[in-house]
């Protein structure tokens, strides 16, 4: 099934059931009124919500109406954690290698997380505020998971049945202030602003067999002001699969239900399929002549995010966003 929240009824949204092909809704009325609730009782409400959505894709939810996408916030247009990995190696070894560094053996065992803001997110259609463009604006197209309640210590096979749900994240970075603050020793803060999900979050089932080894298998596509920019494949290449990131992120402490976990910045060995940030453009630009050619994106630029299943549909909407100034 495929659930969204409506920009309704207070911070945190109101649910909804959103039908296969993205076009209509039904509220998801006496069973939960945010994904929150819905994600802290989940053994109970996800067969209603499923009957629910059943009845939608059937035609025959009573209330169901048709969707307009700028009426949704993000699904979670709050979470209590948001930690994201940076599990698509090449990246890692590129960006390294073009400032002449090596990549330590531990990042081949023991995957990167930072805890990164979860105190709001933009929706879908929601425009990406920035004070400065100097400051280096970049995008990051990104697969996220959503946990139900994960106990302290749980192994990767354990991780893998409290993963209830997939969707995309826009991690919006400012590139311009990441070196300096990584440099105080105490990571980022500044450099990394509220991030933007996808319209909708779905079941592993949804996907079908595009759901394997806890990976999605599909290609992130990404266009910038209306140019294909990248559509590297999320299966391939990644390091760390999403059990294994839940259990890292769980090894001291324990993830409340509504965790987000995200894979980093889908990248792979083979340049020529694009990339999915800025950074990994200008990177392979400077590996191969020197010195970076694209400029980050400027106010007014626009990005879509989204990924298309076998049949070219659309599994979790798209993000399409402007780059905004502040004021």
């Amino acid at each position: 099934m495929k659930l969204g929240s409506l920009k309704e009824g207070g911070r945190d949204g109101t649910l909804v059931i959103v039908s296969r092909d993205l076009t209509r809704a039904v509220r998801a009325t006496g069973i939960a009124d945010t994904l929150q609730r819905a994600l802290e009782d989940w053994s109970n409400a996800a067969p209603r919500l499923n009957a629910l959505s059943e009845q939608l894709n059937a035609g025959c939810a009573p209330g169901a109406f048709d969707l307009d996408m700028t009426a949704l916030a993000a699904p979670l247009p709050r979470a209590y954690e948001f930690v994201d990995g940076s599990a698509y190696l090449p990246h890692v070894e590129r960006v390294r290698r073009a400032r002449g560094a090596e990549v330590p053996a531990s990042f081949y065992s023991d995957p990167l997380m930072y805890q990164a803001v979860s105190a709001g997110f933009y929706g879908p259609r929601d425009a990406v505020v920035v004070p400065d463009a100097a400051y280096g604006i970049d995008l990051e197209a990104e697969v996220v998971v959503v946990t139900d309640d994960v106990p302290m210590a749980a192994t990767p096979a354990q991780a893998a049945a409290h993963i209830q749900l997939i969707g995309l994240v826009n991690d919006v970075s400012l590139r311009n202030l990441i070196p300096p603050e990584l440099a105080k020793g105490f990571g980022f803060l500044q450099s990394k602003p509220r991030s933007a999900l996808s319209p909708v979050f779905v079941t592993p089932d949804e996907l079908g067999d595009a759901w394997q080894g806890n990976k999605v298998h599909l290609a992130m596509l990404t266009h910038i002001n209306g140019q294909w920019f990248g559509a590297p494949e999320a299966g391939v290449d990644m390091q760390f699969d999403f059990a294994q990131l839940v259990a890292h992120a769980a090894k001291t402490r324990p993830l409340s239900a509504g965790t987000i976990v995200g894979s980093g910045t889908v990248a792979n060995q083979d340049t020529a399929l694009g990339a999915s940030c800025f950074a990994e453009r200008r990177t392979v630009e400077t590996l191969e002549t020197g010195a970076p050619k694209t400029p980050f994106m400027a106010f007014g630029d626009t990005v879509r995010i989204e990924m298309l299943d076998r049949d070219g549909r659309s599994v979790f909407g798209a993000i399409e966003q402007v780059i905004r100034k502040a004021g």
